[in-house]
């Protein structure tokens, strides 16, 4: 069953970033080796939003801008969607999942906000990519204390700047239908970390 979004990207940044989160995000750099990588690892650098890239890469206005939409646009094509709004909070926390209602439909679905990005210089190393980040609220949910990508690969948070695979960077599939409550906890633990999985499915799509 086809559905085409109609989706405000407005409404999928993230609510005002709790202030543990933001002392964890602002935290001296520390880099992480990931199990089970492959040899196009490369370093690449978590940003709440565009203003936070901006501050912290001065004279880069554009191209953090330009990554910041670009994960706004993979977070609401391939981010993880529910029928129900508590089904949505029970993965990623009280008021951390936003409402649209696809074109056509007559009932809205339910999607986590993004809580931030990751950029990365290309392979090329002529310009830059990104790739949607979540995290949740909620203690018991697998990415409690971590950032994950819309697809399920996890690491942990506190720091800045990570060692990914490359694999992070790669379009991730379209979702076109809904999944039940914990569902993306299913997905993250069965995955674990970049390179943990052979899998690079979608939420469905």
């Amino acid at each position: 069953m086809k559905r085409t979004a109609s989706i405000n990207l407005a409404r999928m940044r993230k609510a005002p970033v709790p202030k543990r989160l933001a002392m964890a995000v602002a935290m001296a750099t520390a880099a992480i080796a990931t199990a089970g990588c492959s040899n196009n690892e490369r370093e690449a650098k978590v940003y709440l939003n565009a203003e936070d890239c901006t501050q912290v890469n001065p004279g880069m206005e554009e191209e953090c801008q330009a990554a910041y939409q670009s994960a706004l646009q993979e977070a609401a094509s391939s981010g993880p969607k529910y029928d129900q709004r508590i089904d949505c909070e029970s993965d990623f926390g009280p008021n951390q999942c936003v409402a649209y209602q696809p074109e056509g439909a007559t009932h809205s679905w339910f999607m986590p906000a993004m809580a931030g990005f990751l950029l990365a210089k290309a392979l090329d190393r002529n310009r830059y990519q990104s790739t949607a980040l979540y995290t949740s609220g909620y203690y018991g949910s697998p990415i409690y204390g971590k950032w994950s990508t819309v697809d399920g690969y996890s690491f942990r948070r506190g720091g800045r700047t990570f060692t990914v695979d490359d694999s992070a960077f790669k379009p991730k599939p379209a979702v076109t239908r809904t999944i039940s409550r914990g569902g993306f906890g299913s997905k993250v633990s069965a995955k674990s970390s970049f390179g943990g999985s052979r899998s690079r499915s979608g939420w469905g799509g």
